[in-house]
């Protein structure tokens, strides 16, 4: 299987379980206290945002001085990634919709997206690195 594929399925992996997590264990409460949310969230059309950034990521990973490193790398790489998405979500989202506390909503996104992005980016790292054959020079790149 490609890596591209591999980094797309680890973003989708990555974020469904923190995501859901969240939204359906451990905050749970939180989230029934948010009026805009719906009762029953249509899957379809979050697995299709999470493959769209999934891609997305895995196109720029492959593109930066960052793939192909250390797993570090990949973790840094993820956490960039992520600010930028999870700083809308925790910040300019309270300041749209109508959260119920807004230092709470922002403690909640923030935490979720530093779990949900340090899990994709252990992932990218283990499918971007190298193996001892490579780092050797005796492997064909892939």
């Amino acid at each position: 299987m490609s890596r591209h594929l591999l980094s797309v399925l680890a973003f989708v992996g990555a974020t469904f379980l923190t995501q859901a997590a969240s939204h359906f264990g451990v905050n749970a409460e939180h989230y029934r206290a948010v009026v805009h949310l719906r009762a029953e969230p249509i899957f379809p059309l979050g697995i299709l945002a999470m493959l769209i950034q999934g891609s997305i990521l895995s196109y720029l990973y492959a593109g930066t001085r960052f793939a192909r490193r250390l797993i570090r790398d990949a973790v840094v790489f993820a956490w960039l990634a992520g600010g930028f998405l999870v700083s809308y979500i925790a910040i300019a989202e309270a300041a749209k919709y109508r959260v119920p506390r807004i230092g709470s909503w922002i403690a909640v996104e923030a935490i979720a997206g530093f779990a949900q992005f340090t899990i994709y980016g252990i992932l990218l790292g283990l499918i971007h690195r190298k193996s001892d054959q490579k780092l050797a020079g005796t492997g064909s790149p892939t």
